[in-house]
C-alpha cells in the first residue's frame, strides 16, 4: 500500500496514512483518462450556435440576370453561398454534444488519475483545515507553505463555504468535493490537496 505523510496547515507533518492499491496503486491507463477528458470537455460544450441556410436567408427571390448571353456565369438567386450575405453551406444548428461514457471506464480512469498524482509526488493528504472566518489570506498561506502556490485542487470531504469561498479567489485554484471530482480538473492541477476525511470517502466510493 503507499503511504504518504499527513501534513499540517504549516506543512508539517503530524502523522501518515495507508492508501488503497485499489485506488492510489494501479497502474495509470493514460487511454481512459484521456477518453474522460474529452468526454468533460464535450459534455461543456453550449452546442447553441446557429446560422441561417440559403433557403432561411431573407431575399434572392428574384434571378439576377438572365441565363444566357451575359457574359456572367449563370445564377440563380442573390442569397445562394458565393454572394456576400448568402447563406452559410451546411450551416451549423444547435445541438447537445454531451455523451455518456460506461461507469466501469469512469471508475478506471478517477483511478489512474489518483495513482498517477501518487507516482509524481503531487499528491498531498491534509490533517485538516481550520477557518474561523472567510480569509483568502489564510488558504493562500496555507498553499504557500505547502508547496502548492501554482494550481491546485483541494479536495473536501463534503461541502465548507467558509474554505470554498476562501479558495476561490486565488488563481488555478479549485475546490471539489468527493462526489464532484473529475479527472479533467484533477489531471489540470499540478498539486491534489485532499484532506484525511476525504481519503476514506474516497475509498468508500472506488473500492
Amino acid at each position: 500500500m503507499p503511504k504518504v505523510a499527513v501534513l499540517d496547515m504549516q506543512g508539517k507533518e503530524v502523522g501518515s496514512v495507508e492508501l488503497s492499491d485499489a485506488i492510489f496503486g494501479i497502474e495509470p491507463n493514460a487511454t481512459v483518462m484521456h477518453h474522460m477528458v474529452k468526454n468533460y470537455l464535450a459534455n461543456q460544450r453550449q452546442g447553441t450556435q446557429s446560422a441561417l441556410t440559403r433557403a432561411e436567408v431573407s431575399g434572392g427571390g428574384k434571378k439576377p440576370w438572365r441565363q444566357k448571353g451575359t457574359g456572367h456565369a449563370r445564377q440563380g438567386s442573390t442569397r445562394a453561398p458565393q454572394w456576400t450575405h448568402g447563406g452559410i453551406v451546411f450551416a451549423p444548428k444547435p445541438r447537445s454534444y454531451r455523451y455518456t461514457v460506461n461507469r466501469k471506464v469512469k471508475r478506471l480512469a478517477m483511478k489512474s488519475a489518483f495513482s498517477t498524482k501518487v507516482i509524481d509526488n503531487n499528491l498531498i493528504v491534509l490533517d485538516s483545515i481550520q477557518l474561523d472566518e472567510f480569509k483568502t489570506k489564510t488558504i493562500a498561506a496555507m498553499l504557500n507553505a505547502l508547496g502548492a502556490d501554482r494550481k491546485a485542487l483541494i479536495v473536501l470531504p463534503e461541502v465548507n463555504e467558509k474554505i470554498i469561498k476562501s479558495a476561490r479567489n486565488i488563481p488555478g485554484v479549485k475546490t471539489a468535493q468527493v462526489n464532484t471530482l473529475n479527472v479533467y480538473d484533477m489531471l489540470g492541477a499540478d498539486k491534489l490537496i485532499v484532506l484525511k476525511d476525504a481519503v476514506s470517502k474516497i475509498e468508500e466510493v472506488y473500492a
